[in-house]
């Protein structure tokens, strides 16, 4: 697969990224149990990280229930590696997470945005919204987008902008009691989410 807007001089280091974790900034929402932790910049490389991994995956066209009828998601998805190789920086990745917040994320699945007009509404993680408490964390590579939280059901939301190798980490009861979404925008260039998730067993 080739993207538009993916030949950016911006992001081209070697791959790297901070294994202590330095720098992550947590904020806890209205008070309560649930809060997300962000690292700007986490990962260095990120747009050679992007391209190796759009080149290399299978991506699927994702499907959902709006109703009464399955409308297909508007952007791309993949599992690894049941949808292709990765790269070997993820599993590293993976450990150093795992070992900071305490909980196995061991599976890896992937959101690619090719353009503005490429969003994801309202939710929270299918699985873990029924669970007390859960950790998720990704990263943003590629162009920055809008990134929203708001407590379940509406109100104010807080606004981050996510993108250039960020890592955001959500955790407590962020997934059942708020909801999070990537809306549309009037211009964007490519941008691929990693996802960190422990393996939850079919009771979750």
């Amino acid at each position: 697969m080739v993207l538009a807007g993916q030949t950016s001089l911006f992001g081209r280091e070697a791959i790297s990224f901070d294994r202590e974790l330095r720098g992550v900034r947590r904020i806890v929402l209205d008070g309560s149990d649930a809060w997300l932790e962000h690292r700007p910049g986490w990962v260095e490389g990120h747009q050679r990280l992007l391209e190796t991994l759009v080149a290399s995956t299978e991506w699927q066209e994702g499907e959902r229930q709006m109703y009464d009828r399955m409308v297909v998601v508007p952007r791309l998805v993949a599992a690894l590696p049941e949808h292709g190789p990765g790269h070997p920086i993820l599993d590293d990745m993976r450990r150093a997470l795992s070992a900071h917040y305490g909980e196995e994320l061991l599976r890896l699945s992937m959101g690619l945005y090719r353009d503005g007009r490429d969003s994801v509404a309202w939710h929270g993680d299918y699985v873990a919204r029924e669970m007390e408490r859960s950790v998720m964390a990704s990263v943003s590579l590629g162009a920055p987008r809008r990134f929203l939280v708001r407590p379940t059901g509406g109100g104010r939301s807080l606004s981050l902008t996510l993108g250039w190798g960020d890592l955001l980490v959500m955790g407590g009861t962020i997934q059942r009691t708020h909801q999070h979404a990537i809306p549309k925008a009037a211009h964007a260039d490519p941008r691929l989410v990693v996802m960190f998730r422990p393996a939850w067993g079919a009771g979750y």
